[in-house]
């Protein structure tokens, strides 16, 4: 959060490479302001599937449509999705969307097949600013320092059920619960 600026070229480069249709992300880009006038300040936050060591989508999908893969991200085998949407109804994060015109939900997959062949995930790639960086927890801890928030943060829910897999080096302003979100 301290390096994002809100320009959306992580949301863009995701939406390309899973060649999604209008209206739908699997990352999503939100920018918040917080205090009030003349003491005001603002930052921007990155939203995509955290990839959580609880996963609930993954609990509540009746068919094994969604699993996870051999270094642990939480990914979806769309053939063998129902289209029931109980992923969609469960995370708390928003994150599985659904498609209704070929009935079945899909979700960011942390470019898998990119990463297994040497790549970075898209959104990490398309991250002018370098916000964004996807690796093993321990690794990004002993990258960026101890002063990094595991999910927790003014505009995310409580990561207490999911545990998601996630570390953010947040903003002071970013702890406010007296944030709004600014549309565009």
């Amino acid at each position: 959060m301290t390096r994002c600026i809100g320009c959306r070229a992580c949301q863009v480069a995701c939406k390309d490479k899973n060649r999604l249709e209008v209206g739908t992300l699997y990352r999503e880009v939100h920018s918040y302001t917080v205090g009030t006038f003349p003491e005001v300040d603002g930052y921007s936050y990155s939203f995509g599937c955290n990839h959580c060591e609880e996963p609930i989508c993954l609990k509540n999908c009746p068919t094994g449509a969604i699993y996870r893969a051999p270094d642990g991200t939480v990914v979806q085998d769309q053939s063998k999705c129902i289209g029931c949407r109980m992923c969609v109804m469960s995370c708390p994060y928003g994150q599985p969307k659904y498609f209704p015109d070929e009935g079945v939900s899909g979700k960011c997959d942390g470019c898998y097949g990119l990463r297994e062949a040497g790549g970075e995930p898209a959104c990490v790639a398309g991250c002018p600013n370098r916000a964004l960086k996807f690796g093993e927890m321990d690794e990004l801890r002993a990258e960026f320092g101890p002063d990094l928030n595991e999910g927790s943060i003014a505009v995310l829910p409580s990561p207490d059920e999911t545990h998601p897999n996630i570390l953010i080096k947040a903003k002071d302003c970013a702890q406010d619960a007296g944030y709004r979100e600014l549309t565009w």
